[in-house]
């Protein structure tokens, strides 16, 4: 019955392939594999496919990222049909890993209905699993994530409080999102006393996790979004510093430069802020032009006091932030 499925759904995503042309070919071949050939692959072969995704995550296009990463879903899916219990506990966790990605790149393309619902599913298959550490790397990123566009920052803070409440106190990755939502709110006192316990947490040392997911440069962007916020300009500018210094990731790499302009406009340059955050954009082609990013070009607006919203560096800037973002095609 599970191959009868996975052939009809091939079938299905063979006209989808016609209608995407050449970029969808791989996916559908990949796909069409997996119903012709469906031995089961080991646990490691799974943790690289997971580390592989996550690179691609973090270099590629969303929309390919997306798209390459339902053929795997399906599989590891079928493959916990006839796996044993221990095996299952581990596929549990590949999956909760695998849909963190895909919920992320559904984030970066806008598409955040879908991207819910696959947080929903990477929480259930994290807390099936009984890895407490991954139950609240899901959970962190998800809140983390919400913040651009896809949740209320009041509905984030509220996540990160369920979070903690299963943790037992707070986490470094989980103060992150604390102090980045605070300053979406304009509350930068409690955002920078929610930075500084972060600090604090962090110069203890922070256990990496096993799939990849956490990086040092995550406190790093935190500080960056934090002053950036606040307009504290020489704290901002190392925190960016240290951010370009120690990732490959375009997103951060582009968002890091949109707080550079966040900072400039706080500090009252709108005109030179308008003109740093469209440089940022205009030099992205446009795949990778992620919702995350867009997103990140909206909060540098939303700086721009009420009474210059109709200066006409500010409108250019809107204008180019209503531009298509990078989506999927076909």
């Amino acid at each position: 019955m599970e191959r009868r499925r996975l052939l009809k759904l091939a079938i299905a995503s063979l006209g989808m392939g016609a209608l995407g042309g050449a970029a969808a070919d791989e996916p559908v071949r990949r796909l069409l594999d997996l119903v012709m050939n469906s031995e089961p692959r080991s646990i490691e072969d799974w943790h690289l496919a997971c580390a592989d995704h996550l690179h691609s995550l973090r270099t590629r296009p969303p929309a390919q990222v997306a798209t390459d990463l339902l053929v795997d879903l399906l599989a590891v899916r079928q493959q916990m049909e006839t796996s044993t219990p221990d095996d299952v506990t581990e596929l549990h966790r590949v999956t909760a890993a695998l849909a963190s990605v895909h919920a992320n790149a559904l984030t970066r393309l806008g598409e955040h209905g879908a991207a819910l619902r696959w947080w929903r599913t990477a929480r259930q298959a994290a807390d099936a699993s009984g890895d407490l550490r991954l139950r609240l790397l899901v959970r962190g990123e998800e809140a983390g994530h919400g913040l651009y566009g896809q949740r209320d920052p009041q509905t984030v803070l509220g996540l990160v409080e369920s979070a903690e409440r299963i943790a037992g106190g707070p986490t470094v990755d989980l103060l992150t999102t604390r102090a980045k939502a605070l300053t979406v709110l304009g509350r930068h006192d409690e955002a920078r006393t929610a930075l500084d316990d972060l600090l604090r947490l962090a110069s203890a040392g922070v256990n990496a996790d096993s799939f990849g997911f956490w990086k040092p440069n995550q406190i790093h962007f935190a500080e960056s979004w934090v002053h950036a916020g606040a307009g504290n300009e020489s704290e901002a500018d190392r925190a960016r510093e240290d951010v370009l210094r120690l990732t490959s990731s375009y997103q951060y790499n582009a968002n890091v430069c949109l707080h550079e302009a966040l900072c400039t406009v706080a500090r009252g340059g709108v005109e030179h802020g308008m003109r740093q955050a469209a440089t940022v954009i205009d030099r992205l082609a446009p795949a990778y032009r992620s919702h995350h990013i867009i997103e990140t070009g909206r909060m540098v607006l939303h700086a721009v006091p009420r009474d210059q919203q109709d200066r006409p560096a500010v409108g250019e800037f809107r204008e180019l932030l209503a531009l298509a973002p990078a989506r999927r095609s076909g």
